[in-house]
């Protein structure tokens, strides 16, 4: 009779789950959404000026001037702040999520975001919130809150779907959402959803770099043909 203790599992066979989840949500209902850094400061800036008034009062509780939005990504402090955002074909930022740590110990974040009027409906201010949500998991955030205009109510909505707690005072509310604590799936997840986003992200880039070489040598093609027709005459 065998009385030795089953063989615990590998850390494959423990990974498998998790990584079947993460496969097939990524086959239906993936986008790239990218950690932005100073590189992406001048995207940053642009994005926030194509808001129009109304959305720039609801992004920033107040209708701020281009003067005001340059101020405010020329202070961005990305050792304070983490940025993510979601590109499309040309490379427009076009959906842009801002965390900043509210207390020296980092165990509280605060969450703002913006989409641009053209893209709304696709879910993506719900997508950087829940990826938000596990970035900040993985970093041991205790809690996530959303100061925001109570007449917001697209970002309260997706607080309240997230099961964040909600005070309204005035014409201003809060919402404060308890975070779970990390595991081995929201780690591999972000770390793979992460990776894939950068490689979108530069192929994209390379597409665009390969566009305009090939529109440069067809101008060029253009123009040395004219040359030669102006030389034959």
């Amino acid at each position: 009779m065998d009385t030795s203790s089953p063989a615990a599992p590998s850390a494959a066979a423990r990974l498998r789950p998790w990584l079947e989840r993460i496969a097939a949500a990524r086959r239906w209902d993936w986008v790239p959404i990218c950690p932005l850094g100073e590189v992406h400061r001048a995207r940053i800036e642009r994005h926030l000026l194509a808001l129009g008034e109304r959305d720039r009062y609801l992004r920033f509780g107040y209708p701020a001037s281009d003067e005001r939005i340059r101020q405010h990504v020329a202070r961005l402090d990305f050792t304070q702040h983490e940025l993510f955002g979601i590109f499309d074909r040309r490379l427009r930022l076009v959906a842009l999520a801002h965390l900043a740590h509210a207390d020296p110990q980092r165990r509280m974040c605060e969450f703002a975001v913006s989409v641009l009027p053209g893209t709304r409906g696709r879910g993506y201010g719900r997508r950087l919130f829940a990826h938000a949500v596990r970035h900040c998991r993985n970093r041991r955030v205790d809690q996530l809150f959303i100061h925001a205009l109570t007449e917001n109510t697209a970002m309260l909505r997706i607080a309240r779907g997230a099961g964040a707690r909600l005070q309204h005072e005035g014409g201003e509310s809060e919402a404060w959402l308890q975070l779970p604590p990390d595991d081995v799936g929201s780690h591999v997840s972000e770390l793979l959803d992460t990776r894939a986003s950068l490689l979108d992200y530069l192929l994209k880039r390379q597409g665009r770099q390969i566009g305009w070489t090939l529109r440069l040598l067809a101008e060029l093609k253009g123009r040395l043909g004219q040359r030669r027709g102006i030389a034959s005459h």
